[in-house]
């Protein structure tokens, strides 16, 4: 069955290749295994650009192939992030504090009283959040990490699609959720630190002696796994008669429920899908970006998103991964000082500033004269080759001239 599937979808594992090689020249130029030759700053990089490349997958699935342009997405994927770390910041928290207390025995009130005075002082109290109550459980905020932004698509989906709205106001909707989350996590009294959120997260809990050139490349491997897991679910789940589907309720809802098929049901099974894709993304972004807050959900960063698979193109899979590769590899370029300034001589523009403004007038321009994005430059030069017609002719009639090769 799988080869099956492989041979129909060449892409697929021409995708995987290529992301195991990436992977393996990568480590073998990382401080940690190889010849020194990238960063472990770059290598972080990398690897929090496989994670934005997984959530493009889940935008252009519930985009590109199922037509709802979501504006969410990225709520999702920072509460995967918050669930994760949780954990990362209560055990960090809670070593601190057995080593602070210099030997001496503490008991299971004393402990607790004293992570939480460490993790919420900031905010003006000393009591641990009903939230945290299984905070110091790793298995249990994994689960949660699928669970909380699993419920949370799953009721707003269910009472979104229930309603039949559609369009810009499905949209909407999506982006009122995620100011209200954003907005709620801002309050200090939401229990996760409101805009201090939580910081400290890629020092990772009885891994301190592996140092972070280890754990960067550990994490460049999570993720691309993890891409590659969801790629290649994604692909099948497209491939076949669901996929069909996917896209004729993108066409035209209507004559899809007209024929029977049940297109809410279709429509919360993807939403769904994509926030727990998302999720998963987010829980291997922020620990090797070492902090999260709830500036990381504000809905600007959802709109981000949707540039990302516009410009690589949606409705094709490796299209998003190509889009959000680039944008935020030239973002970090452009932001992180290495671009040079552009002297005008009456002005001098300082792409640190003019960056958003750039990207904007990409995604403009691309909307309005590249609608295949990036991945439209491979139809333009495949276009150039010439046809294989294996022989058949070249004309309507039987007598039409064949190729010279088919003739031979």
């Amino acid at each position: 069955m799988t080869q099956g599937f492989l041979s129909k979808n060449p892409s697929v594992l021409i995708f995987l290749s290529a992301l195991a090689i990436f992977t393996l020249v990568i480590t073998f130029l990382s401080n940690a295994y190889g010849a020194e030759l990238i960063s472990t700053s770059m290598v972080k990089t990398l690897g929090k650009t496989l994670c934005l490349c997984l959530i493009a997958i889940a935008m252009d699935l519930v985009w590109g192939y199922m037509g709802i342009l979501s504006l969410g997405h990225f709520a999702f994927f920072g509460l995967g992030g918050y669930m994760v770390g949780m954990w990362l910041m209560y055990a960090r928290t809670r070593d601190i504090v057995m080593q602070s207390s210099a030997g001496l025995p503490l008991t299971p009130q004393e402990l607790s009283d004293a992570i939480a005075s460490q993790i919420f002082g900031v905010v003006g109290t000393s009591e641990l959040p009903a939230i945290w109550a299984f905070a110091g459980s790793l298995p249990f905020q994994l689960a949660l990490v699928l669970l909380v932004p699993g419920l949370l698509a799953l009721v707003f989906g269910w009472l979104a699609f229930r309603s039949r709205v559609t369009g810009v106001y499905l949209s909407i909707l999506t982006q009122a959720m995620t100011l209200a989350l954003a907005l709620y996590l801002f309050q200090n009294d939401s229990g996760l630190r409101g805009n201090n959120g939580l910081s400290g997260l890629q020092n990772i809990p009885g891994l301190a002696w592996a140092g972070q050139d280890r754990l960067s490349v550990w994490f460049l491997w999570a993720s691309a796994l993890a891409l590659g897991l969801g790629y290649l679910a994604a692909a099948f789940t497209v491939s076949g008669k669901f996929g069909s589907v996917m896209r004729a309720i993108r066409d035209d809802e209507a004559r899809v429920r007209f024929l029977g098929y049940p297109v809410e049901g279709y429509k919360l099974f993807v939403f769904t899908l994509t926030a727990l894709i998302a999720a998963i993304a987010g829980a291997l972004y922020y620990p090797q970006a070492g902090i999260i807050n709830p500036a990381e959900i504000a809905p600007i960063a959802s709109i981000y998103l949707a540039v990302w698979v516009a410009i690589g193109g949606r409705g094709r899979l490796w299209g998003a991964v190509l889009g959000a590769a680039f944008v935020s590899l030239v973002s970090t370029w452009f932001t992180g000082g290495r671009a040079p300034d552009l002297n005008l001589g009456f002005y001098t523009v300082k792409w640190v500033d003019w960056w958003q403004v750039l990207l904007g007038l990409s995604f403009v321009m691309v909307t309005l004269f590249a609608p295949k994005g990036l991945s439209g430059l491979v139809d333009m030069f495949d276009g150039l080759r010439p046809p294989q017609r294996r022989g058949a002719p070249l004309g309507p009639d039987d007598g039409a001239l064949q190729e010279r090769e088919a003739q031979e």
